[in-house]
């Protein structure tokens, strides 16, 4: 097994831009209404499913962030900063000390990029 398919990665979900609480739902009751995909409101977003985020207020991104999951997270950012891949640290979330997402600096797209932890 490559190092590459140890890491597992694959997409988690997209985030998407909003400007207010009201407009993050709406985007989430869309995706439900169209695809079935649950609306779950959180503190700063609003989820459809699994595959859409929601936010109440503008994040990183220009356009929103997309989510990438993986096996292992430090492990992930190790081999990634092998790569010339630079990390924002002061974005990364820790659950008992164990990092759980970190965004990269650069936008692809337009879009925000995090790993997650899986």
């Amino acid at each position: 097994m490559t190092l590459l398919e140890e890491l597992g990665f694959e997409l988690r979900h997209v985030g998407i831009n909003c400007q207010t609480e009201d407009e993050a739902c709406e985007v989430a009751e869309r995706f439900d209404t169209i695809f079935g995909f649950t609306k779950k409101v959180g503190n700063s977003s609003v989820f459809a499913g699994t595959a859409v985020e929601a936010m109440k207020t503008p994040y990183l991104g220009k356009n929103g962030h997309i989510a990438v999951g993986t096996t292992d997270i430090e492990k992930a950012v190790e081999y990634l900063k092998s790569q010339g891949i630079e990390f924002d640290m002061e974005t990364a979330k820790y659950k008992n000390e164990k990092m759980m997402a970190v965004y990269l600096k650069e936008e692809i797209g337009g879009f925000a990029v995090h790993l997650v932890q899986k």
